[in-house]
């Protein structure tokens, strides 16, 4: 079906509506590169015009790609509740977007309708709506999910303590470990990225992790972030695996690019779910994504990059994660060029997994060839907190050596809770109080001995 708006007896037309999603995507380098961005902003917002017109029932009728050839395009049509999209069902995306900003539409509202909408329609209104918009409605919404802590309750910011290291040192990695502990954190989750991806490293690292969580008694969980095949392979050989971690995108030609698909994904969650180490019922998949996974990996079919993370949303939700986040600025310029671009992306990626039921956290953070800068960062960081993110990502100083980019210090942690009040999953506060490291406002006071005599004591290989 096509689409058309005229501006000044100006016809605009699009030819479809993956077309028109393109043609209304704010300006960013990943949709010019594929050759489907807007000419300009005038057909920019001529596209938008279009689409706040346009019935949200259109999206059921209309799919960017084919169920018949896309196993994620046939999963967001068996999510779909229809009873759940009656309260909205007659509402065009501009519609959409004015009841979403309603001050009635609060997060019990929210959650009642969050398998009532596809994320193409999410993505659709996200297009349309102002950075304030993004925040102030995804502010409302709440996703709570437990491990061994409470991770998502309003009010509060959860951190995962990312310690990274080139060649995957044990005492590397241990250090760098207990430096974010002694900055307070760690309470999403203790998650490397490991240098290789062998069975054998990997139950090393989440032996490792574990340690340090057993020893020191703290309420959080640990990962290994290595494909979700080795982490079977460690489940087989009954290694401490808390999360089972895999990148996903919005595609099965992206996601087969990954090595998985949803099967896996389930047998990898049913493995998780075998051992038995969280609260009872306990989230424990870990997911990650990002803005041009499918374009660079030639898998997104022409439909924009900010509709196709969109789509990587509904294979995550799917498995009831703990923890998910978009590593906004990770895969460089060619898809989010500049600053701007990358704090808008962040912005609209955490509204549209918030309101599709995601414990949404975001990795803020930009490769050194981007047109960005930390200046940057802050302000993407200040605005998650004012839009009620769930978590974000520290490593020392702001820069990770195995992964070679820029993200958030351990540093930024503490600006959080000290200066925007921002507290950690209240198991995680209490224990940072108990072991010294806080006092009763929430402010670090000191260096406790348990943790830096740690490095000194443990025997690590």
């Amino acid at each position: 079906m096509a689409y058309s708006t005229t501006i000044e007896r100006t016809r605009f037309g699009f030819r479809d509506l993956k077309d028109l999603l393109a043609k209304a995507t704010p300006e960013r380098s990943g949709d010019q590169l594929a050759g489907i961005a807007a000419s300009g902003p005038v057909e920019r917002l001529a596209a938008q015009m279009a689409l706040a017109d346009l019935p949200l029932k259109a999206f059921l009728a209309d799919e960017v790609i084919p169920s018949e050839s896309d196993e994620v395009s046939a999963l967001i049509a068996r999510q779909f509740d229809a009873q759940a999209f009656a309260p909205i069902s007659s509402f065009t995306v501009g519609e959409f977007r004015e009841w979403l900003l309603k001050p009635e539409t609060d997060q019990r509202v929210l959650e009642a309708i969050t398998y009532g909408i596809t994320p193409e329609m999410l993505a659709a209104v996200s297009k349309i709506m102002r950075l304030q918009d993004l925040i102030a409605v995804a502010a409302k919404r709440q996703v709570v999910t437990r491990f061994r802590n409470t991770l998502g309750l309003a009010g509060r910011l959860s951190t995962r303590n990312q310690p990274n290291h080139p060649t995957d040192d044990s005492r590397g990695i241990a250090a760098s470990a207990i430096d974010g502990l002694l900055m307070g954190s760690g309470d999403a989750v203790i998650g490397v990225n490991p240098a290789t991806d062998s069975v054998e490293d990997y139950v090393r690292i989440v032996s490792l992790l574990d340690e340090i969580r057993e020893r020191l008694a703290i309420p959080t969980q640990t990962c290994c972030l290595g494909h979700v095949t080795t982490a079977i392979r460690a489940v087989e050989a009954r290694a401490p695996v808390d999360l089972m971690f895999q990148s996903v995108a919005g595609s099965q030609k992206a996601n087969e690019g990954f090595g998985i698909d949803l099967a896996l994904l389930k047998e990898a969650q049913d493995a998780g779910r075998s051992l038995k180490r969280g609260l009872p019922g306990a989230n424990l998949m870990y997911f990650e994504t990002g803005q041009g996974a499918a374009l660079s990996a030639d898998a997104h079919f022409g439909v924009d990059q900010q509709t196709m993370e969109t789509r990587a949303y509904a294979v995550a939700r799917e498995f009831d994660p703990l923890l998910v986040n978009t590593v906004v600025g990770f895969i460089g310029p060619e898809y989010l060029f500049n600053g701007k671009q990358i704090i808008r992306a962040g912005i609209e990626d955490h509204f549209c997994g918030k309101l599709l039921g995601l414990p949404m956290g975001v990795d803020v953070c930009y490769t050194n060839h981007a047109d960005a800068d930390q200046e940057d960062m802050d302000t993407l960081l200040t605005l998650l907190c004012a839009a009620n993110v769930n978590f974000v990502i520290t490593v020392p100083g702001a820069d990770d050596i195995m992964l070679n980019y820029q993200s958030l210090s351990h540093h930024d942690a503490v600006f959080c809770r000290e200066t925007l009040g921002r507290p950690p999953a209240p198991e995680f506060e209490t224990w940072l109080r108990d072991v010294g490291l806080t006092n009763e406002a929430g402010a670090l006071s000191g260096a406790p001995a348990m943790l830096t005599d740690y490095l000194s004591r443990a025997a690590l290989v």
